[in-house]
């Protein structure tokens, strides 16, 4: 079974893994042999070492600091984003009022607000949370109401006529319909998470991978800083593909996944 899969991730992946090890190595080349500075794009055997050294700083400290300030936002945007997507579906006069409100949100820079947050919140986590909240929100409000709203009508009315309540159609039909797009929020949602975190902690933070590469800048420690970049990156990666994951495991018990 193990050849099977790892013809499948081969033929799946392949190219790509082959593109990215080309990458590297031009990379690599370009550096070494002197057309880019150092300093101003490391190389990635430096950037490597760079990970090696100051891994427990960087894995100790600073991921588990911009994880959690991910994790909780992420949790309250898709507690609040989902309960305000079936709100919004359930009451007309709702979703006319807040959607606008909702739209106006996106608009406003989070860079723009992110000292907002630190002047309610001070140099807390809550700041960061806050920055993470306001940026996974929008994709999950969207993505419930969405999902919810394009519903097989006519086996919305055939319930209703069966004697059934618009709760229990939610339940039975509209819930179900909706999970692709839900799951699809989601893996937007998660994603931002990690950009919203990183903001937040350029800003006005004192842990968190984002903090760590803004001081590395600050002392042109590039390797360092790209250690930190990469690192957001592959959290942003992992994070995306457990989403993923759970959203295969609930369509195969559903019998629905392909």
């Amino acid at each position: 079974m193990r050849p099977t899969l790892i013809k499948k991730l081969l033929s799946d992946y392949g190219p790509f893994i082959l593109l990215v090890l080309l990458i590297l190595i031009l990379w690599e080349l370009v550096v070494q042999l002197g057309f880019i500075p150092s300093f101003i794009l490391p190389a990635p055997t430096s950037i490597w070492m760079a990970l090696f050294t100051h891994r427990k700083l960087l894995f100790g400290q600073h991921l588990l600091a911009t994880l959690q300030e991910v994790l909780l936002g992420f949790m309250m945007s898709v507690t609040c984003g989902t309960l305000l997507g079936i709100g919004m579906h359930m009451f007309r006069p709702l979703q006319k009022a807040l959607y606008p409100f909702l739209i106006i949100s996106q608009t406003i820079p989070l860079i723009a607000l992110s000292p907002i947050f630190i002047m309610w919140f001070g140099y807390t986590l809550w700041s960061k949370v806050a920055v993470v909240f306001l940026t996974a929100f929008f994709p999950i409000v969207v993505a419930t109401y969405d999902g919810l709203h394009k519903s097989d009508r006519a086996y919305e009315e055939l319930l209703l006529t069966m004697g059934a309540s618009r709760w229990q159609v939610l339940r039975t039909l509209g819930l179900p319909l909706a999970l692709p797009s839900f799951f699809s929020g989601l893996k937007l949602s998660i994603v931002y998470c990690v950009i919203g975190a990183t903001i937040g902690e350029w800003l006005g933070g004192s842990q968190g991978l984002g903090y760590y590469s803004r001081r590395m800048a600050g002392s042109m420690q590039s390797d360092e800083m790209f250690a930190a970049v990469f690192l957001l990156s592959a959290l942003g990666i992992a994070l995306f593909l457990g989403i993923a994951l759970l959203e295969k495991i609930t369509f195969k018990k559903r019998g629905s996944y392909r």
